[in-house]
C-alpha cells in the first residue's frame, strides 16, 4: 500500500476513535441522537478506512454500505454479527436526523457505544492484518 493511501487510512480510523469518543462525551450530557450520530460516523469511519485500503471508495454513504457488503461481510472475511453494528446505526442515524420526535433510550444508547466500540477494535484489527 502506497504511504499516502496508508495515511488516509490511519487518518479515517483515528476519526472513528474520535467520534467514538464525542458519542460518549454527548451521552455523558444525555444527548442521545447526537451520541448516535457520532457512533455512525465512528463506524462508517472504520469502513471507509477499511475500502481505501483496498482500493475501494463510493461518494455515498449507501454506496459505502453495499462495498462493505460485498467485499468484506458476503464473502465471510468480516462477520455477519460484527456488520449488523454498521447497519443497525445507520438506521438509528437516520431516524434521530431525520425523523421527527425521535429519542433513544440511555440503554439503548450506551449499549450501541460498547457495539460501536467493537466494531471499530474489529476493523482496525482487520486493517492491521492486511496492511503492507
Amino acid at each position: 500500500m502506497s504511504l499516502k493511501r496508508n495515511d488516509i487510512v490511519r487518518y479515517r480510523l483515528s476519526r472513528a476513535r474520535e467520534s467514538l469518543e464525542e458519542a460518549r462525551l454527548l451521552a455523558n450530557m444525555e444527548h442521545w441522537n447526537a451520541s448516535v450520530n457520532r457512533l455512525y460516523y465512528a463506524c462508517f469511519y472504520a469502513v471507509s478506512s477499511l475500502l481505501i485500503q483496498h482500493n475501494l471508495s463510493s461518494s455515498k454513504h449507501t454506496g459505502v454500505r453495499a462495498l462493505f457488503n460485498l467485499h468484506f461481510v458476503k464473502p465471510g472475511k468480516i462477520s455477519h454479527s460484527i456488520a449488523r453494528t454498521y447497519h443497525d446505526l445507520f438506521e438509528r442515524r437516520q431516524e434521530g436526523d431525520y425523523g421527527d420526535y425521535a429519542t433513544f433510550s440511555p440503554v439503548d444508547v450506551n449499549a450501541w457505544i460498547t457495539e460501536a466500540d467493537l466494531f471499530v477494535t474489529a476493523l482496525t484489527e482487520f486493517i492491521d492484518k492486511y496492511s503492507d
